[in-house]
């Protein structure tokens, strides 16, 4: 497993809204770009899938931009990071919706699904209060 860029990205915007999102102030993704370094075409695939996601409120106008939509400890580093990623499990066969064809013989299954939880677990534990 490797967190790609438009993960560690998704964690850098949600807490940068956290940071500058006072009061429940909109903040424009010009300003999210400029802080953290993101390019606007980068910015805005991310910020529609967190937005598609429920994880932050938009507003269009002049005053508008994304918001963080609720308390920063319940927002789960696993859960954006789920949003953003295609899979963060550390094999393919740990997601796999169908049955395996070497599930009854496969000896290592059983220590994937368990690092698999491990992670998820780790990453659910964290909070956006948590990195701040």
């Amino acid at each position: 497993m490797m967190i790609s860029t438009k993960g560690r990205y998704a964690l850098s915007i949600m807490l940068d809204l956290a940071q500058h999102g006072d009061g429940g102030k909109y903040i424009s993704l010009k300003d999210i770009s400029e802080r953290q370094g993101i390019s606007m075409k980068y910015l805005e695939a991310i910020i529609s899938k967190l937005a598609k996601g429920g994880l932050v409120d938009s507003c269009r106008g002049k005053n508008g931009g994304y918001r963080l939509n609720r308390k920063l400890e319940e927002y789960k580093v696993g859960e954006i990071l789920i949003l953003t990623e295609e899979s963060l499990a550390p094999v393919p066969c740990v997601e796999c919706e169908k049955e395996c064809v070497k599930e009854g013989s496969c000896l290592t299954r059983p220590m994937w699904n368990e690092l698999n939880t491990v992670i998820m677990d780790f990453l659910n534990s964290k909070t956006l209060a948590d990195l701040l």
